[in-house]
């Protein structure tokens, strides 16, 4: 669910990571061989007022995304992304449907007037968290408007979860070294079964090979940074500023009350491979979908396997379609000799359209 977007704090902190695969340049009528690139999509944390609008004001396609969002949620959340508070757009509930709808805007301009074709450009696509839902429409495998729908839902669960939850919760995030994460792991397993009743830690995120995020109760999460820390498992741990301590057991309610909407709702088999947080590999098919999404909110998000997969398999693009660039920081922190692509605003969709040829179709 939260990727640690302090740079400052990374840049200080994580270690500096060469690829030795050398950069490759290939090319077809989309500027890139199908398996050589993945697309990706950011999930909560990436949210900021008034992402989207300029997409909004010079994009057709765009306008069409943003006008579904409103009329299937029933409410202006458009004008709350384009001109509301903070406040209000990092309440749960709004920021999932404000960052996946706004992502998708992203993807309809690059379909519609310039081209792109997912299914002939990109051989894997991901997101992180919330950005699977994303994943799965850009693939064809959940409509728009159903994924709008259960975004929303998702985020009012959480938020309902929390507001029963009788304790103070609290997540963290720690600089680590990869030889370090299956230990870390062992050792919140071991942390996790010695404290008191009531007290809960686990690890939520594998963000990359040096940043992990812990989620759980205050105490148990602040107890869980220190023994690692001490244990040198962990550089140094960072207090992040969340409403709910996502991707952990305590937020059991919220997956429960998913379950029923999801196995509702029609999903096909994706148009290219969707590798899953839960797993870090690809679904196998449209049927575990629904399962996969209810697990997604209580299991750790894979995202560093999820991106090794990738690299196992020969991909050195990245595409990174969405709001704000914290996954892309952190892709070009971990792969440096890669080719990453942030496409957040119009100039970006500019910039990098005639790098990738994507060819423009039609001008408004």
């Amino acid at each position: 669910m939260f990727v640690c977007n302090s740079l400052n704090f990374l840049r200080i902190h994580s270690r500096k990571l060469l690829n030795s695969i050398p950069v490759r340049t290939y090319a077809n009528s989309a500027g890139i061989v199908k398996s050589q690139c993945a697309i990706v999509f950011p999930g909560q944390g990436a949210q900021y007022v008034g992402m989207g609008k300029d997409l909004y004001e010079n994009f057709a396609s765009a306008r069409h995304v943003f006008d579904e969002a409103n009329e299937v949620l029933g409410f202006n959340l458009k004008g709350l992304i384009f001109n509301g508070t903070q406040s209000q757009l990092i309440q749960t509930e709004n920021t999932q449907p404000a960052i996946l709808t706004t992502s998708v805007a992203i993807l309809r301009i690059l379909e519609s007037e310039y081209g792109f074709n997912i299914e002939s450009a990109c051989t894997f696509a991901l997101g992180h968290s919330l950005g699977e839902y994303t994943a799965l429409v850009a693939t064809k495998a959940l409509s728009l408007h159903d994924a709008i729908k259960l975004v929303r839902l998702r985020g009012e669960s959480m938020t309902k979860t929390v507001s029963q939850l009788k304790v103070k919760t609290a997540m963290s995030a720690l600089i680590v070294r990869q030889e370090n994460l299956a230990e870390i792991e062992e050792s919140i397993k071991g942390i996790n079964s010695s404290l008191p009743e009531g007290e809960l830690v686990e690890l939520a995120n594998v963000n990359s090979s040096f940043q992990a995020v812990i989620s759980g109760t205050s105490n148990a999460v602040d107890f869980a940074s220190g023994v690692l820390q001490s244990n040198h498992l962990a550089a140094r741990a960072l207090d992040l500023p969340v409403s709910a301590p996502f991707h952990c057991k305590l937020m059991q309610p919220a997956a429960d009350m998913m379950r029923a909407s999801l196995k509702n709702i029609k999903f096909n088999t994706p148009t290219i491979d969707v590798i899953t947080n839960v797993t870090a590999t690809p679904i196998k098919s449209s049927t575990e979908i629904p399962q996969l999404l209810e697990k997604q909110v209580t299991a750790t998000v894979q995202w560093q396997k999820s991106i090794k997969y990738c690299k196992e398999r020969d991909i050195n693009t990245f595409i990174v379609i969405g709001p704000a660039r914290v996954l892309a920081n952190l892709l070009r922190k971990e792969y440096p000799l890669d080719r990453i692509r942030p496409l957040t605003t119009v100039k970006d969709i500019q910039l990098h359209s005639e790098e990738l040829k994507i060819k423009q179709l039609n001008t408004l």
